[in-house]
């Protein structure tokens, strides 16, 4: 298309993907935000629930644990699965960015700002 203009060709073609990316990655945001993940603790007796962008949407604790001298333990938990739910989102949401680098051709281990 541009081909006498030498090196202007290919920087239309970074242009275009450079667009390309830039949706795809205004996609993956809107994607994170509806992406879950459950951390949880105390072998399940407390679930958090986080949106891949680290967002906390749930808290889910078994009755079973309270009791009054136990506020401390019950504490902790709930700490470990927001922690817990926190890494997954984090987690994840590396493994959505690795896909979508890799499909547009680039280095998997490269930074994009998020």
């Amino acid at each position: 298309m541009l081909k006498g203009l030498g090196g202007l060709g290919d920087m239309a073609g970074m242009m275009k993907k450079a667009q390309e990316m830039q949706g795809k990655m205004a996609q993956l945001q809107e994607d994170m935000a509806n992406i879950t993940v459950t951390g949880e603790s105390g072998a399940g007796l407390v679930k958090a629930t986080a949106t891949a962008k680290g967002d906390l949407k749930a808290l889910d604790i078994d009755p079973s644990i309270f009791n009054g001298d136990d506020k401390e333990v019950v504490e902790d938990l709930i700490l470990a699965a927001i922690k817990d739910a926190q890494t997954k989102a984090t987690e994840r949401s590396q493994e959505e960015m690795r896909k979508l680098t890799e499909g547009l051709g680039l280095p998997a281990d490269m930074k994009l700002p998020f």
